[in-house]
Protein backbone atom coordinates (compact mmCIF):
# COMPACT_ATOMS: atom_id res chain seq x y z
CA UNK A 1 0.00 0.00 0.00
CA UNK A 2 1.32 3.49 -0.85
CA UNK A 3 1.56 5.83 1.89
CA UNK A 4 0.68 9.14 1.42
CA UNK A 5 1.19 12.16 3.83
CA UNK A 6 0.37 16.01 4.20
CA UNK A 7 2.93 18.24 5.56
CA UNK A 8 0.84 20.50 8.26
CA UNK A 9 3.13 22.41 10.77
CA UNK A 10 6.58 22.06 12.55
CA UNK A 11 7.33 22.01 16.54
CA UNK A 12 7.87 25.16 17.42
CA UNK A 13 8.12 24.83 21.09
CA UNK A 14 8.55 21.93 23.60
CA UNK A 15 6.92 21.61 27.02
CA UNK A 16 7.53 19.08 30.09
CA UNK A 17 5.96 19.44 33.57
CA UNK A 18 7.87 17.50 36.14
CA UNK A 19 5.29 17.83 38.49
CA UNK A 20 1.66 17.66 37.78
CA UNK A 21 -0.15 21.94 37.67
CA UNK A 22 3.09 23.52 38.36
CA UNK A 23 4.56 25.82 35.82
CA UNK A 24 7.08 23.45 33.71
CA UNK A 25 10.11 23.93 31.92
CA UNK A 26 10.72 24.43 27.66
CA UNK A 27 13.20 22.18 26.02
CA UNK A 28 14.85 22.14 23.02
CA UNK A 29 14.72 18.22 22.94
CA UNK A 30 12.72 15.76 24.52
CA UNK A 31 12.13 11.76 23.97
CA UNK A 32 9.36 10.11 24.53
CA UNK A 33 9.46 7.19 26.11
CA UNK A 34 7.25 4.70 27.54
CA UNK A 35 4.31 6.13 25.87
CA UNK A 36 4.95 9.99 26.94
CA UNK A 37 7.12 12.72 27.31
CA UNK A 38 9.84 11.58 29.66
CA UNK A 39 9.48 13.13 32.79
CA UNK A 40 6.05 14.84 32.26
CA UNK A 41 4.16 14.49 34.77
CA UNK A 42 6.37 12.21 36.84
CA UNK A 43 5.53 13.83 40.23
CA UNK A 44 2.14 14.93 41.95
CA UNK A 45 1.69 16.65 45.40
CA UNK A 46 -1.07 14.75 47.56
CA UNK A 47 -3.23 16.01 49.76
CA UNK A 48 -2.54 14.26 53.24
CA UNK A 49 -5.74 14.54 54.19
CA UNK A 50 -7.81 13.47 51.54
CA UNK A 51 -5.58 11.42 49.62
CA UNK A 52 -6.04 13.74 46.19
CA UNK A 53 -3.75 14.82 43.89
CA UNK A 54 -2.88 18.71 44.38
CA UNK A 55 -4.73 20.32 41.17
CA UNK A 56 -4.35 23.75 40.38
CA UNK A 57 -8.08 23.25 38.65
CA UNK A 58 -9.14 23.91 42.14
CA UNK A 59 -7.63 27.08 42.56
CA UNK A 60 -9.67 28.16 45.85
CA UNK A 61 -8.04 24.85 47.33
CA UNK A 62 -4.41 25.60 45.94
CA UNK A 63 -4.21 29.25 45.10
CA UNK A 64 -0.25 28.72 45.18
CA UNK A 65 0.59 25.78 43.16
CA UNK A 66 0.43 27.15 39.68
CA UNK A 67 2.40 29.63 40.95
CA UNK A 68 5.56 27.24 41.94
CA UNK A 69 8.24 26.08 39.29
CA UNK A 70 9.33 22.73 38.67
CA UNK A 71 12.14 21.61 36.92
CA UNK A 72 14.69 18.99 36.46
CA UNK A 73 18.41 19.57 37.98
CA UNK A 74 19.13 17.72 34.59
CA UNK A 75 17.80 16.13 31.55
CA UNK A 76 16.56 12.54 32.10
CA UNK A 77 17.83 9.43 30.73
CA UNK A 78 15.54 6.33 29.30
CA UNK A 79 16.06 3.59 31.86
CA UNK A 80 18.06 5.44 34.10
CA UNK A 81 16.41 7.02 37.81
CA UNK A 82 14.61 10.37 37.03
CA UNK A 83 16.88 13.03 38.31
CA UNK A 84 16.01 15.12 41.22
CA UNK A 85 13.59 17.82 40.58
CA UNK A 86 14.31 21.88 41.44
CA UNK A 87 10.98 23.76 43.07
CA UNK A 88 11.13 27.55 43.22
CA UNK A 89 8.27 28.66 45.34
CA UNK A 90 6.61 32.11 44.90
CA UNK A 91 8.87 33.59 46.67
CA UNK A 92 12.04 32.69 45.02
CA UNK A 93 13.08 29.79 47.36
CA UNK A 94 14.64 27.17 45.54
CA UNK A 95 13.84 23.42 47.00
CA UNK A 96 15.18 19.86 45.55
CA UNK A 97 12.85 17.16 45.80
CA UNK A 98 15.21 15.06 47.60
CA UNK A 99 15.65 17.06 50.62
CA UNK A 100 14.61 16.05 54.11
CA UNK A 101 12.48 18.78 54.49
CA UNK A 102 10.96 19.32 51.37
CA UNK A 103 7.41 18.07 52.47
CA UNK A 104 7.77 20.70 55.56
CA UNK A 105 8.44 23.65 53.67
CA UNK A 106 6.37 22.83 50.47
CA UNK A 107 3.32 22.26 52.72
CA UNK A 108 3.98 25.71 54.06
CA UNK A 109 4.30 27.14 50.92
CA UNK A 110 1.08 25.85 49.49
CA UNK A 111 -1.05 26.18 52.58
CA UNK A 112 -1.94 22.74 53.69
CA UNK A 113 0.28 19.26 54.77
CA UNK A 114 1.25 17.54 51.48
CA UNK A 115 3.89 14.90 49.96
CA UNK A 116 5.15 14.29 46.41
CA UNK A 117 4.25 11.18 45.13
CA UNK A 118 5.11 9.20 42.21
CA UNK A 119 2.24 7.48 39.96
CA UNK A 120 1.72 4.77 42.00
CA UNK A 121 -2.00 5.48 42.88
CA UNK A 122 -4.03 2.44 41.44
CA UNK A 123 -7.11 5.56 41.35
CA UNK A 124 -5.83 8.79 41.12
CA UNK A 125 -8.49 11.31 41.35
CA UNK A 126 -8.29 15.51 42.03
CA UNK A 127 -10.96 17.94 42.50
CA UNK A 128 -12.07 20.90 39.65
CA UNK A 129 -13.79 23.96 40.05
CA UNK A 130 -16.10 24.99 37.24
CA UNK A 131 -16.40 28.43 37.27
CA UNK A 132 -19.94 30.46 36.59
CA UNK A 133 -20.07 30.74 32.81
CA UNK A 134 -22.36 31.41 29.70
CA UNK A 135 -22.97 27.94 27.97
CA UNK A 136 -20.86 25.77 30.90
CA UNK A 137 -22.62 26.37 34.24
CA UNK A 138 -25.25 28.75 35.76
CA UNK A 139 -23.29 28.18 39.16
CA UNK A 140 -20.12 27.60 40.72
CA UNK A 141 -19.41 24.10 41.44
CA UNK A 142 -16.54 21.28 42.52
CA UNK A 143 -15.97 17.71 41.29
CA UNK A 144 -14.37 14.84 41.67
CA UNK A 145 -12.04 14.13 38.62
CA UNK A 146 -10.39 10.25 37.81
CA UNK A 147 -7.47 9.88 36.14
CA UNK A 148 -5.67 7.03 34.23
CA UNK A 149 -4.79 4.50 36.67
CA UNK A 150 -0.62 4.60 37.69
CA UNK A 151 -0.53 7.91 36.11
CA UNK A 152 -1.05 11.66 36.70
CA UNK A 153 -1.91 12.79 33.53
CA UNK A 154 -5.60 14.09 33.13
CA UNK A 155 -6.88 11.89 30.18
CA UNK A 156 -4.48 11.52 27.99
CA UNK A 157 -0.33 11.33 27.81
CA UNK A 158 0.39 13.76 25.13
CA UNK A 159 -1.56 17.43 24.49
CA UNK A 160 -0.52 19.22 21.10
CA UNK A 161 -1.91 23.14 20.27
CA UNK A 162 -1.82 24.76 17.15
CA UNK A 163 -0.55 28.63 16.38
CA UNK A 164 -3.18 29.09 14.38
CA UNK A 165 -5.61 28.25 17.16
CA UNK A 166 -3.98 31.01 19.26
CA UNK A 167 -4.13 33.71 16.74
CA UNK A 168 -7.58 32.90 16.08
CA UNK A 169 -8.88 32.66 19.64
CA UNK A 170 -6.90 35.82 19.99
CA UNK A 171 -8.93 37.67 17.37
CA UNK A 172 -12.33 36.64 18.90
CA UNK A 173 -11.16 38.06 22.10
CA UNK A 174 -8.18 40.53 21.46
CA UNK A 175 -8.27 42.26 25.27
CA UNK A 176 -6.80 38.61 26.23
CA UNK A 177 -3.28 37.34 25.89
CA UNK A 178 -3.84 33.89 24.26
CA UNK A 179 -0.31 32.88 25.39
CA UNK A 180 0.35 28.87 25.52
CA UNK A 181 1.71 28.75 28.95
CA UNK A 182 -2.38 29.38 29.88
CA UNK A 183 -3.30 25.66 28.02
CA UNK A 184 -0.49 23.86 29.25
CA UNK A 185 0.60 21.63 26.22
CA UNK A 186 3.66 19.42 25.33
CA UNK A 187 3.77 20.26 21.66
CA UNK A 188 2.85 23.54 20.27
CA UNK A 189 2.55 23.37 16.61
CA UNK A 190 3.40 26.40 13.80
CA UNK A 191 0.69 25.56 10.88
CA UNK A 192 1.61 25.06 7.24
CA UNK A 193 -0.10 26.57 4.33
CA UNK A 194 -2.20 28.80 6.30
CA UNK A 195 -4.09 26.15 8.21
CA UNK A 196 -7.43 27.58 9.69
CA UNK A 197 -8.05 27.86 13.24
CA UNK A 198 -8.77 24.81 15.01
CA UNK A 199 -7.01 22.82 12.18
CA UNK A 200 -5.88 20.13 15.05
CA UNK A 201 -9.62 18.98 15.71
CA UNK A 202 -9.50 17.70 11.78
CA UNK A 203 -6.71 15.89 13.02
CA UNK A 204 -8.73 13.70 15.63
CA UNK A 205 -8.56 10.45 14.74
CA UNK A 206 -5.58 10.41 12.11
CA UNK A 207 -2.10 9.46 12.76
CA UNK A 208 0.70 12.36 12.78
CA UNK A 209 4.80 11.45 12.44
CA UNK A 210 6.88 13.53 13.86
CA UNK A 211 10.40 14.32 12.52
CA UNK A 212 11.75 10.72 11.61
CA UNK A 213 10.87 8.55 14.10
CA UNK A 214 7.36 10.05 16.46
CA UNK A 215 4.31 8.40 15.55
CA UNK A 216 1.10 9.95 17.18
CA UNK A 217 -2.70 8.63 17.36
CA UNK A 218 -5.07 11.87 17.82
CA UNK A 219 -7.42 10.60 20.32
CA UNK A 220 -9.88 13.45 20.96
CA UNK A 221 -9.94 17.61 21.92
CA UNK A 222 -8.95 18.45 25.16
CA UNK A 223 -11.33 20.46 27.36
CA UNK A 224 -10.70 23.40 28.60
CA UNK A 225 -11.23 24.31 32.62
CA UNK A 226 -10.33 26.83 34.92
CA UNK A 227 -6.39 27.23 34.70
CA UNK A 228 -6.86 28.97 31.40
CA UNK A 229 -7.66 32.01 33.70
CA UNK A 230 -5.54 31.85 36.09
CA UNK A 231 -2.50 34.24 36.51
CA UNK A 232 0.57 32.55 35.55
CA UNK A 233 4.14 33.90 35.18
CA UNK A 234 3.72 37.50 33.85
CA UNK A 235 0.32 36.48 32.29
CA UNK A 236 -2.83 38.28 34.32
CA UNK A 237 -6.06 36.16 35.69
CA UNK A 238 -8.59 36.79 33.02
CA UNK A 239 -12.25 34.89 32.89
CA UNK A 240 -12.43 35.98 29.38
CA UNK A 241 -10.45 33.15 28.26
CA UNK A 242 -12.36 30.52 28.86
CA UNK A 243 -15.59 32.33 28.44
CA UNK A 244 -14.00 32.68 24.68
CA UNK A 245 -13.05 29.64 24.53
CA UNK A 246 -16.51 28.10 25.77
CA UNK A 247 -17.98 30.39 23.44
CA UNK A 248 -16.39 29.46 19.95
CA UNK A 249 -14.98 26.12 20.56
CA UNK A 250 -17.36 24.00 22.80
CA UNK A 251 -14.88 24.74 25.50
CA UNK A 252 -12.17 22.75 23.90
CA UNK A 253 -8.72 24.22 22.39
CA UNK A 254 -6.11 21.60 21.48
CA UNK A 255 -5.97 17.85 21.30
CA UNK A 256 -5.07 14.66 22.69
CA UNK A 257 -2.41 11.90 21.48
CA UNK A 258 -1.70 8.67 22.29
CA UNK A 259 2.12 7.27 21.29
CA UNK A 260 1.93 4.42 18.53
CA UNK A 261 5.82 4.75 18.30
CA UNK A 262 8.48 6.52 20.79
CA UNK A 263 11.45 8.52 19.71
CA UNK A 264 13.54 11.98 20.02
CA UNK A 265 11.02 15.38 19.42
CA UNK A 266 12.79 18.31 18.55
CA UNK A 267 12.08 21.93 17.75
CA UNK A 268 11.76 22.64 14.24
CA UNK A 269 10.56 19.23 13.35
CA UNK A 270 8.29 18.91 10.56
CA UNK A 271 4.92 17.32 11.01
CA UNK A 272 2.83 15.57 9.11
CA UNK A 273 -1.02 13.68 9.03
CA UNK A 274 -0.53 10.39 7.99
CA UNK A 275 -2.95 8.48 5.11
CA UNK A 276 -2.74 4.90 5.12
Amino acid sequence: MIERRALVGQVVALWRYPIKSMLGEELPAAPIVDGSLLGDRALAVLDRESGLVASAKHPQRWPHLLACQAAFVEPPAAGLALPAVRVTLPDGTSLLSGQSDFPRLLSQALGREVVLSRPTLASPRFEQCWPALVGLTSLPRVSEQAMPPFTFFDLAPLHLLTTATLSRLAQLYPQGRFDARRFRPNLVIESAHAQPAFVEHTWIGQRLSIGEEVRLQITGACPRCVMTTLPQGDLPADPGILQTVVQHTQASVGVYASVRHGGTIRRGDAIWVEDW
